[in-house]
């Protein structure tokens, strides 16, 4: 079986004073090793990294002609087949460097759509991916042909009809028009699925955080599961979901997304609007944090930017810092507060904090109710006992009469088929 061919990688980063907001309070060594794991996660091999002062940016060729030198040499030397821009660079610009390099070179945002492309498992994932890959490509054509100046003409043809170019771009565009097709239908049955799902009153949390601060590993720990959780970016794509218990019988749908990473690509972000509706639809949020990053705000930072893009920052969120087992003597240097915990998911650290937290939580979404039920109906006598808390109870001989806790959703169900009697809101401290 053949294996793919390592391409040796130079990484090339730019900063400026006049231009702070690029890397968002980042320091450029920083971010450049953030594309260092990204180039590794893709399955290259970095040879060098290269920042770049740049006060002016260079409209051919994005840096500078002596830095394009500097980096000719190093490309014959080392034998580089691929040159990595931190920054995003233009058609034009990609191809003039490509022209003076004799190299492929590629921009932050190619990199992480190729990462997701070869990432991606589920029928859904995979159009998406392609959507965005094409939504990228299609501006970029010109630099991908050489013969643009050809005219297709022929019998028949008024004018010297289309030029390669052209072709292609029509083509690209049918292709983004069935691809939307098929996702929305595959749109329309994720959503019917979704619907079922929230017709029973199950409150649906989804783990949200940068990528790699560990959410696969807690959704493993939560759910007893063994989604891919590894050292890795964007070791999940596809969304998965399973039931959780949480104390005092209370059940949720656990949900774990894609990571966020800064300056996520905006096609992704379009493509993935499908999935990331379970962010959109969720009731509460847990927002894993890898304490044990020194960059843990500005990550922190820059997911809070991707659920305000999703209309999704107002929700009831739980932090939960992750990684504490690598933190000398749990120095956490983080206030604590009630929607904080502080947690190893990979050691199994404080996960009942993290659970009772969760539960307490959902309070919110609680009431207390005094309902009669037929002594007939067992089955709602086990809902209760699964979803809810009894806090009294009066057999008689043909009905039960119960206070009992349950999800807001459930009393309201309830009350329609007209079991319920009396309602007060359950009072926390959370």
């Amino acid at each position: 079986m053949g294996t793919e061919k390592i391409e040796n990688v130079i990484l090339v980063g730019t900063f400026s004073g006049r231009r702070s907001s690029l890397k968002e309070e980042v320091s450029i060594e920083d971010s450049l090793e953030e594309l260092k794991q990204l180039t590794l996660t893709a399955g290259g091999r970095v040879e060098e990294i290269i920042p770049c002062r740049l006060d002016r940016i260079n409209p051919r060729t994005f840096i500078n002609k002596g830095k394009i030198e500097e980096i000719k040499g190093i490309i014959e030397i080392k034998k580089i087949n691929l040159v990595i821009f931190d920054d995003e660079l233009s058609a034009s610009q990609n191809k003039n460097l490509e022209a003076e390099w004799n190299v492929r070179v590629i921009d932050r945002r190619a990199l992480i759509l190729d990462i997701f492309a070869k990432r991606a498992r589920t029928a859904e994932g995979k159009l998406q991916i392609e959507l965005a890959q094409l939504m990228y490509t299609l501006p970029r054509l010109t630099r991908m042909w050489t013969h643009l100046e050809r005219q297709k003409g022929g019998i028949g043809l008024k004018g010297p009809g289309e030029t390669q170019l052209e072709l292609d771009k029509r083509m690209i565009r049918d292709k983004m028009r069935r691809l939307k097709t098929e996702l929305k239908s595959v749109v329309r049955a994720r959503h019917l699925q979704r619907e079922k799902r929230r017709r029973v009153p199950v409150p649906q949390v989804v783990l949200v955080g940068y990528t790699n601060s560990g959410k696969s590993t807690l959704f493993n720990k939560l759910t007893h599961s063994d989604a891919l959780a590894i050292d890795q970016l964007f070791a999940t794509l596809d969304p998965l979901t399973r039931q959780v218990t949480l104390p005092h019988h209370r059940e949720i749908l656990l949900t774990d997304s894609v990571g966020f990473i800064r300056k996520l690509p905006h096609e992704l972000v379009e493509a993935f609007k499908a999935t990331l509706e379970e962010v959109q639809m969720a009731d509460v949020l847990i927002h894993v944090i890898d304490a044990s990053d020194p960059l843990w705000e500005s990550h922190k930072r820059a997911t809070e930017i991707v659920l305000g893009e999703l209309s999704a920052l107002d929700k009831p969120t739980l932090e939960v810092y992750n990684k504490i087992d690598r933190l000398a003597q749990r120095e956490f240097g983080i206030a604590q507060s009630p929607r904080r915990v502080f947690i190893s998911a990979l050691e199994g650290l404080n996960l009942n904090s993290l659970t009772e937290s969760l539960s307490q939580l959902f309070e919110f979404d609680r009431k207390r109710v005094r309902i009669i039920l037929p002594q007939s109906r067992g089955d709602l006598l086990a809902i209760i006992h699964r979803e809810g808390n009894i806090v009294e109870q009066d057999y008689q001989a043909d009905f039960m009469e119960l206070t009992v806790d349950l999800p807001i959703k459930r009393v309201e169900q309830w009350k329609k088929l007209g079991f319920v009697l009396v309602e007060q809101p359950l009072s926390s401290s959370f």
